[in-house]
């Protein structure tokens, strides 16, 4: 869920909670306006846009007329650009119409006219258009590169640790945090485990509300991802070239399958111990204030003998932001915090290249060189949190018998 300029962020209404207070009331009053400025961004899309695309007609226009002459390609790729923006609105629109009613008390308030179109600012501009190119990297065959980079060694690992030979999987329950728009979350469900995804962004909510619940046709729907990108294309067609989604009909999880997405902040949203079979995450702990926190909140919502894995690099996402709390960590100290909660690191490569929500045809690609790991919470914890002497000759929990016990897996 996430995204940045570099590509990945996380989306917070306010600051850092463990410095502002704020009453139950304070806190829906804030809410309610978040849930409507994330609204209003995605309703003034359009706007925005032709407002850039303007911009770049009159610089057209600014320069001599020999110079003009020269590139008679620029002005009918401005036009096409502003075509695409409008179906890209039309897209945006109906993701709105979708989740109006998506969450209880959201209600207008003291908003003047509903149905005016608001500036945003350009910050949550950028979120928007990040949150498009999100629909590639999960509901696009053009993402299905990625996502076997990115997605795929968390797959394998859970099957790997819970093989259906040895688990009723359909009792094995895996929290996805920081789903975003809920591939990863959905194609673990679609193995036979329980699933839960997790996302604090509406940005993130609005849009795999719609892709999960309102798309029932493979490759029905169609946006323009790239339009934003003026800079570092080597065709102009590259521009404005369409990405189809989804890939797949998401309505065709088996019958039984048990999946769900829930809305809110990860470390409030989970506080029951011992609850999880396994959390997987990706590209997500860096989304943290405080990232041990994360740890520790895994680390308490794991199952003795539960197991985590991750996979991501460390773009710390609230590092450049003013008055916000960040603290940004090696993974070196990060692995050594692990370790001092009592996990037992069971599979670590420090080196997997990925990329987010990459352009493909981009003269500007990044890489991110991410760290994978396997962490067990040992299946005997003393009060310390450290593992007592038995657990050391305890084997791995996916090397035991098939369980079907309700208390031992979900």
């Amino acid at each position: 869920m996430a995204e940045t300029t570099g590509e990945a962020a996380h989306d917070r209404p306010y600051f850092y909670k463990e410095r502002l207070k704020y009453t139950p009331e304070e806190e829906a009053k804030l809410e309610r306006q978040h849930f409507w400025k994330v609204i209003d961004a995605f309703r003034y899309y359009r706007i925005h846009v032709q407002e850039q695309i303007k911009r770049a007609e009159r610089q057209f226009q600014s320069l001599p007329q020999h110079h003009q002459k020269l590139l008679p390609g620029v002005l009918p790729n401005l036009a096409r650009i502003s075509q695409c923006v409008d179906h890209n609105q039309e897209v945006l629109q109906a993701i709105v119409y979708n989740c109006i009613h998506m969450f209880e008390n959201m209600e207008y308030g003291e908003r003047e006219d509903p149905r005016k179109v608001r500036p945003s600012s350009t910050f949550d501009m950028d979120k928007l258009k990040s949150t498009i190119k999100q629909f590639v990297r999960d509901w696009s065959e053009v993402g299905q590169a990625e996502r076997e980079s990115c997605y795929r060694p968390l797959i394998q690992e859970i099957q790997r640790l819970f093989p259906s030979d040895k688990y009723d999987v359909s009792k094995v329950s895996v929290l996805v945090p920081g789903a975003g728009l809920g591939r990863l979350a959905w194609e673990i469900a679609r193995l036979g485990y329980i699933c839960q995804g997790n996302e604090w962004s509406f940005f993130m909510l609005f849009s795999s509300n719609f892709v999960l619940n309102r798309c029932d046709k493979v490759n029905s729907l169609t946006l323009y991802p790239w339009i934003h990108q003026f800079s570092n294309n080597k065709k102009s067609s590259d521009q404005t070239r369409a990405i189809s989604f989804p890939d797949v009909n998401p309505q065709s999880l088996p019958p039984n399958a048990d999946f769900s997405m829930v809305a809110g902040d990860f470390l409030e949203v989970y506080t029951e111990s011992d609850s999880w079979d396994c959390v997987a995450t990706c590209f997500f702990i860096d989304t943290a204030h405080n990232v041990l926190e994360y740890v520790e909140t895994i680390w308490k919502i794991l199952k003795p003998g539960g197991v985590w894995v991750n996979l991501g690099p460390l773009l710390y996402h609230f590092e450049n932001m003013a008055n916000e709390l960040s603290i940004e960590l090696s993974y070196e100290d990060i692995r050594a915090a692990i370790i001092k909660y009592g996990f037992r690191i069971e599979v670590e490569r420090e080196s997997v290249q990925t990329t987010y929500t990459e352009n493909d045809r981009s003269m500007l690609r990044y890489v991110y060189d991410c760290v994978f790991f396997v962490a067990r919470k040992p299946v005997h914890v003393c009060a310390n949190g450290q593992e007592d002497n038995q657990s050391q000759n305890s084997p791995p929990a996916a090397k035991s018998p098939r369980r079907e016990e309700a208390d031992s897996l979900t």
